[in-house]
């Protein structure tokens, strides 16, 4: 079947292309200034920033270049998310270290640097696919209920990721922990993908 199914898929400028439309569009990363913050006091002498205790225990910082949302806890922990690239996240994380550490007096941005837990990118294959077939052919690999949610979820083991494909041609990947893994996934469910498309 697997011999079957690769013969099918168009291999060369079409994958090229493709894969070349496919972006990560959002980066979930993590720093850590191993120290406490005293979140009142940033709140206080920094804009773009929100804190309400009783509502969230992180402080919400925006950042505008590269555009960013860091959740700043008490702990020292920060979470990174919005970005869109691994050179924009590790940007990110250089300027939020730089501005707590006004407020820490500890680590600046040259020996901390964010650990990417998650990335997310969208691919669109611009044919509708069949689903059902898809289910039916990788029974193993994915789940489809389609009164539930309306995609078929995939689980790919290598890379590990989550591909969430949808009737219309798109397919979002999760999970992935860089560029190279979206690259792979993509490459991979491809042809499984082309050969269930609807004609």
């Amino acid at each position: 079947m697997q011999k079957r199914i690769l013969s099918s898929y168009p291999t060369g400028e079409f994958s090229i292309a493709f894969l070349s439309t496919v972006k990560p569009s959002n980066i979930v990363s993590t720093v850590n200034m191993k120290k406490e913050i005293n979140l009142p006091e940033v709140v206080d002498k920094l804009r773009n920033t929100e804190y309400n205790p009783k509502r969230f225990d992180a402080m919400i910082m925006r950042i505008r270049e590269p555009k960013c949302t860091a959740l700043v806890f008490k702990s020292g922990k920060v979470v990174l998310a919005g970005t869109k690239s691994t050179k924009d996240t590790e940007a990110a994380g250089r300027r939020v270290v730089d501005i707590l550490s006004r407020f820490t007096g500890g680590n600046k941005s040259d020996d901390t640097k964010p650990i990417i837990h998650n990335m997310v990118a969208v691919g669109d294959f611009k044919f509708p696919i069949r689903l059902e077939g898809l289910s039916i052919e990788y029974l193993e690999s994915t789940t489809y209920e389609p009164e539930l949610f309306s995609g078929l979820i995939y689980r790919m083991k290598n890379p590990d990721v989550v591909l969430l494909i949808f009737v219309s041609g798109k397919v979002v990947v999760t999970g992935a922990k860089d560029e190279s893994d979206i690259r792979q996934a993509f490459r991979k469910i491809s042809p499984l993908i082309y050969n269930c498309r609807k004609v």
